[in-house]
């Protein structure tokens, strides 16, 4: 089965194509937008693609369970949902994000964990949507990505098979590109499972990706080397920053390095077709003694 490129503005995603490289900024800006700046920043600055965030109606998307727990943060003891209010952008922040972006060259889009935040993020432009890992089951935010027609990017941590069989028959195959993600933070390369690409992408008939939480960047430009077609990082300023995903993310330098090696493997996989390179003529004159 043959996979069709899937175009994300003015990039195809998918085999023949380059890497499509999303930088993860989510909610390590820690509710700050000079902080979400400065990571579209480096996000330019190393060569991304995209950014991506995470939009939310927190409370709709906070779990009834974790919504008056505790929680020690910079800004005192609070709730958890006093918490995501907290953290959460909204008109104003998103309008600058994208004019920035745009700014930088760089498409922009979130994942949206409930139906109203898909209805904020169509108002505010996105070329796309992405759907995390965890609401791979949500059939009614399902229901309403499909009906943007904008491309889906949907993530496959932590679900079975069945759960992504049902979730891609609910967005359909048009206009998908399926990410291979184990959910854990950070992510112990033995269960990174990068074979996951080749059986997605044979399953499916559509171009995959990978998105990775592991510390380090080996993972990842091995699933490169394994045919991802889009490959998703978070990114943080510091991973000593407070917060629950900065531990799993690239600094600034290892993003820069990531970019660069996964253009230095699109360019040595080359095409599969045996030639002798000009530069090998030398070489084989000078070493050939049968001819």
């Amino acid at each position: 089965m043959s996979e069709k490129p899937v175009a994300i503005g003015n990039h195809m995603v998918g085999p023949g194509h380059p890497n499509y490289v999303i930088a993860e900024i989510g909610i390590n800006h820690n509710g700050e937008l000079e902080h979400a700046k400065a990571l579209i920043d480096v996000a330019a600055v190393a060569g991304c693609q995209a950014v991506k965030f995470q939009k939310r109606t927190p409370d709709i998307s906070t779990p009834e369970a974790q919504k008056h727990l505790q929680r020690e943060t910079p800004w005192g003891t609070m709730t958890y949902l006093e918490y995501k209010h907290r953290i959460e952008f909204g008109d104003d922040e998103y309008t600058e994000i994208a004019r920035y972006s745009a700014e930088k060259g760089l498409d922009w889009f979130a994942s949206p964990w409930d139906v109203p935040s898909v209805e904020f993020l169509e108002k505010h432009g996105v070329i796309a949507h992405k759907v995390a890992s965890a609401s791979i089951t949500d059939i009614a935010l399902l229901e309403a990505l499909r009906e943007t027609g904008k491309p889906l990017i949907l993530s496959t941590g932590m679900s079975t098979m069945a759960e992504i069989d049902t979730a891609v028959e609910t967005v359909g195959r048009d206009n998908l590109v399926l990410m291979h993600a184990t959910s854990t933070y950070p992510l112990d390369p033995a269960e990174a499972n990068l074979r996951m690409i080749h059986t997605l992408r044979e399953r499916f008939g559509v171009p995959v990706g990978y998105s990775g939480h592991e510390t380090g960047l080996q993972v990842s430009l091995a699933a490169v080397g394994l045919g991802a077609n889009a490959l998703e990082r978070h990114i943080t300023l510091d991973r000593a920053m407070w917060g629950t995903d900065h531990g799993a993310s690239l600094e600034p330098t290892g993003l820069t390095r990531l970019v660069r090696d996964v253009r230095v493997i699109e360019s040595a996989l080359g095409d599969g077709v045996k030639r002798v390179y000009e530069s090998e003529e030398g070489p084989r004159q000078k070493l050939r003694r049968a001819v």
